[in-house]
């Protein structure tokens, strides 16, 4: 059967190196039901809520304020160690159409549990929206793409495996989700240590996916944290929406 040859464009080339990078990562992950129902009433009475994105990174760097393991990187050089951030810094997982193509892009946000909720949402609603070339993490992610592959792949490793590099490149935890296109269970990839996802949330329920590398800590942790971060959503995040803005 005949065919098209189509080239590869560079942010599919992204997709291939993160792939690459991800292979090795040994994720586990463990799923559970929040009860939403404060945070689901808070949002009906704002005139206008946050999305659901900018509400899981700040209630996750809330978490890991008190939580040490969650801004913790498994590095490699210049020997295996663990490298512990004094702050959070999230990438999150946005959906854009470039050129006629559906692509993926991870929108850098550092210290969330220190910006306000309408300032997160501000920035990953400009992330979908702004030329590519205005978001500096976008910039990056293009201007690495451009390189040969052995280059790319080096950039990747040393990137990857140097404490403060990889947390001004990768960050210490993502959030991902398709809930905007209908339920669904998404098991994503990355280049870790945590990355959270949730489906669509129904009148008092959401189901919450954290996956996580097995190297930086263990299931009980993650257990503590998922009950933690339900409760940080239901009080803390939940307080912010129905505060009064200055």
């Amino acid at each position: 059967m005949r065919g098209t040859t189509r080239k590869i464009s560079l942010l599919r080339i992204f997709v291939f190196d993160l792939m690459h990078a991800s292979m090795r990562v040994p994720f586990i992950s463990l799923s559970r039901p929040f009860d939403i129902g404060p945070l689901v009433a808070a949002r009906a009475k704002a005139t206008s809520p946050p999305g659901w994105a900018a509400m899981f990174v700040k209630a996750f760097a809330i978490v890991a304020k008190d939580e040490p393991v969650l801004r913790t990187l498994y590095v490699k050089l210049p020997w295996p160690h663990f490298f512990e951030l004094p702050r959070s810094i999230a990438m999150v997982a946005v959906a854009r159409r470039e050129d006629g193509e559906e692509c993926i892009l991870p929108e850098k946000v550092p210290a969330p549990e220190e910006q306000s909720l309408a300032d997160i949402d501000i920035a990953i609603k400009r992330a979908k929206n702004a030329p590519l070339q205005e978001i500096p993490a976008f910039r990056k992610i293009l201007m690495a793409s451009r390189l040969p592959l052995p280059l790319r792949r080096l950039s990747w490793f040393i990137g990857l495996n140097f404490g403060r590099m990889r947390a001004n490149n990768f960050g210490s935890f993502g959030v991902t989700s398709v809930s905007a296109f209908g339920p669904g269970e998404l098991q994503a990839l990355s280049t870790g240590p945590f990355l959270l996802s949730y489906g669509v949330a129904g009148p008092d329920k959401i189901n919450v996916i954290l996956r996580w590398d097995h190297r930086v800590t263990d299931a009980a942790v993650i257990a503590r944290v998922l009950r933690r971060l339900e409760q940080v959503l239901n009080s803390e995040i939940s307080a912010e929406i129905l505060a009064p803005t200055a």
